[in-house]
C-alpha cells in the first residue's frame, strides 16, 4: 500500500514557485466560495509517520488559504474533562461547521493505530475502533461533511535520515519529541498496523491520500491540488445523490395494532398511595445520586412522548429529590442556526455529562424519527439512515459508562383532548396549547406509526424503552422515579 510512497519523488524549487501562485489563488477563491455556499463543511484528517512533514504542510496550507475560517485541532493526552465522556466526545465538539474547514491532528486513527502498536489495544479493539470510525465517517458525509484523509510516509531510511537532520540543526531541533524516537523504533509494526486501517477504512465517501513526505516542495503541492480538485467538484455538485429508502412500511400489521395498542392505559395510583410511593422513590433516588459508584456513571434520562402527557411534571419530580447543581434539564426545540450548521447529533454531543453527573432531554435525538419524519422536515432516506446512527451514538454513550433511560409517556386520544381543553380554560396554563398542539393531533395515526418504528428499531438491551402509561399523571411519575432508580442499582451492580 505504501511502495509508491517510497520511490523518493521530488520537484525542484523553480518548478514549486511557479506553481504556487495558481494554487493558492485557486483554494482561496474554493474556500470563499465554500463559505459562501454554506452547504457543507471540510474536515481534514491528518495521519502518518513522525518526521513526514504533517505539521509543515498545514502550516502552509494556513498561509495560502484565510486562516480565519480553518480551524486546527490537535487530540493528544485526554484531559480529565475528556476523560470523564465517551471517547468521541472529543472530536464530535471541534467539528466543523458547515462553510468551514477544520483540521485533525492525533485524530481517531492516530489514537487507535497508536494505542495497538504499544499494547493498549488488543486486535479486537482495534476493529471495533476501526467500525466506530466507519460509522462516525459516513455519518457525517450523509450530514454534509467533505471529508479528505491523508497519511504522510516516509520509509524507515527516510524517517531515520530526517529525524538526524532535524537534530543536527540548532534552528528545528525543537521540534523533535519523544514521540519521533519513540516511533523510529516501532516503525514496522506502526506500518503494519497503519496499513491494515488504511486498508479497511479506504471508502468512497472518505477515501484515503498516501503522500510520500521527503520531499517538501512535491508533497506540499500533491496536498494541496488533492484538496482543490476534491473541494471544487464538490462545490459544483449542487445536490448529492439521495438514497432510495424502502417503500414498504416499517412496522406491517394486518389488524393495525400498534405497540401502544397493547398498553393498560387504566392503571392509576390514588393520592395517599402515591404521595407515599413518590417519597419513597425520590428519597431512593436522591440516595442514588450520592452513592460513591456513581462516580463511575453519568445519568441521561430522555422524556418523549404524546403533548399533553406530563413530561414536565414527571422531570420535575424526578428533579425534586436532587440539589440542582447535579443534573441539568436539556429542553428541546428548533434547532438554532449555529446547529443547523453542524450534523444532527452535534447538538445533542455536547451536552452529554461527565461522570457522576445527571442530565435531563426534555426531547431529544428522536426528534428526526418523529416530528420531522412526520411533518416533512427531513428526507425519507434521512429518518430512515437516522435509526443506526442514533443505536450508534446510544452504545458509545452505554460503552463509557453512561447510565440512559428513554421513556414515552403516552396517553389516549380522550385524555389529551381533555387536558387540551383544560389549559386553555386555565390562564396559567394557556401557554402550553398552542396551534401547533392542535395541529399535531390531527395527525395522531402518523405519529402513532413514527413511534411504533422508532420503539422497534432503536429499543435495545443496552437502551431499551420505557414506554409509560401516563393517563393517570401519579402513576406515571412514580413509574418514572422507579425505572430510573432501578437501572442506576443495575449498573451499580455490574460494577
Amino acid at each position: 500500500m505504501f511502495e509508491s510512497a517510497e520511490l523518493g519523488h521530488s520537484i525542484d524549487k523553480a518548478t514549486f514557485e511557479a506553481a504556487v501562485p495558481a494554487l493558492r489563488e485557486a483554494l482561496l477563491e474554493a474556500q470563499y466560495e465554500l463559505q459562501q455556499q454554506g452547504r457543507f463543511a471540510l474536515l481534514i484528517l491528518i495521519s502518518g509517520i513522525e518526521g513526514a512533514g504533517k505539521g509543515e504542510t498545514v502550516k502552509l496550507l494556513n498561509e495560502w488559504m484565510d486562516p480565519r475560517l480553518i480551524q486546527v485541532s490537535t487530540f493528544d493526552q485526554q484531559s480529565d474533562e475528556e476523560l470523564a465522556r465517551p471517547p468521541a466526545w472529543r472530536y464530535w465538539r471541534q467539528l466543523p461547521a458547515k462553510g468551514r474547514i477544520g483540521i485533525f491532528f492525533g485524530n481517531w486513527y492516530s489514537q487507535m493505530i497508536q494505542g495497538r502498536v504499544h499494547g493498549r489495544l488488543k486486535k479486537a479493539a482495534l476493529d471495533q475502533a476501526i467500525d466506530g470510525a466507519l460509522s462516525l465517517e459516513q455519518m457525517l458525509c450523509d450530514e454534509g461533511t467533505l471529508i479528505f484523509k491523508f497519511w504522510f510516509h516516509l520509509s524507515k531510511v527516510q524517517m531515520k535520515d530526517r529525524l538526524k537532520a532535524l537534530q543536527d540543526d540548532p534552528l528545528h531541533s525543537w521540534r523533535l519529541s519523544p514521540l519521533d524516537w519513540r516511533q523510529s523504533k516501532t516503525y514496522d509494526k506502526f506500518v503494519r498496523v497503519g496499513e491494515r486501517v488504511l486498508r479497511r477504512t479506504n471508502r468512497d465517501y472518505a477515501p484515503w491520500y498516501v503522500v510520500e513526505g521527503v520531499d517538501e516542495y512535491y508533497r506540499s503541492l500533491t496536498v494541496g491540488r488533492i484538496l482543490l480538485e476534491g473541494l471544487q467538484a464538490a462545490l459544483k455538485t449542487k445536490n448529492r445523490p439521495l438514497a432510495q429508502p424502502h417503500a414498504a412500511p416499517l412496522t406491517a400489521s394486518l389488524d393495525e395494532r400498534s405497540l401502544l395498542d397493547s398498553l393498560d392505559m387504566g392503571q392509576s395510583l390514588a393520592k395517599a398511595e402515591y404521595q407515599q410511593q413518590l417519597a419513597s422513590e425520590q428519597a431512593r433516588f436522591s440516595g442514588l445520586m450520592r452513592d460513591k459508584r456513581m462516580r463511575r456513571h453519568a445519568l441521561v434520562a430522555v422524556f418523549e412522548g404524546n403533548d399533553a402527557a406530563g413530561k414536565g411534571g414527571a422531570i420535575r419530580r424526578v428533579a425534586a429529590a436532587l440539589d440542582p447543581r447535579q443534573y441539568r434539564i436539556v429542553p428541546v426545540a428548533a434547532p438554532t442556526e449555529e446547529e443547523r450548521a453542524q450534523p444532527y447529533l452535534w447538538r445533542f454531543w455536547r451536552h452529554i455529562p461527565a461522570r457522576g453527573s445527571f442530565t435531563v432531554f426534555d426531547r431529544s435525538w428522536y426528534g428526526r424519527v418523529l416530528v420531522e419524519r412526520v411533518e416533512g422536515f427531513c428526507s425519507a432516506a434521512d429518518w430512515m439512515r437516522a435509526y443506526d446512527e442514533i443505536n450508534d451514538f446510544e452504545e458509545q454513550l452505554t460503552d463509557a459508562g453512561v447510565v440512559l433511560v428513554k421513556f414515552w409517556l403516552a396517553i389516549d386520544q380522550d385524555t389529551q383532548l381533555q387536558r387540551f381543553k383544560q389549559r386553555e380554560a386555565i390562564p396559567f396554563k394557556r401557554f402550553k396549547i398552542t396551534e401547533d398542539d392542535w395541529r399535531n393531533r390531527e395527525k395522531w395515526p402518523l405519529y402513532r406509526d413514527a413511534v411504533g418504528d422508532m420503539v422497534d428499531r432503536t429499543s435495545s438491551e443496552i437502551a431499551p424503552w420505557i414506554l409509560v402509561e401516563a393517563n393517570d399523571k401519579r402513576f406515571a411519575r412514580v413509574k418514572v422515579l422507579r425505572t430510573i432508580n432501578a437501572a442506576l442499582e443495575a449498573a451499580f451492580g455490574k460494577d
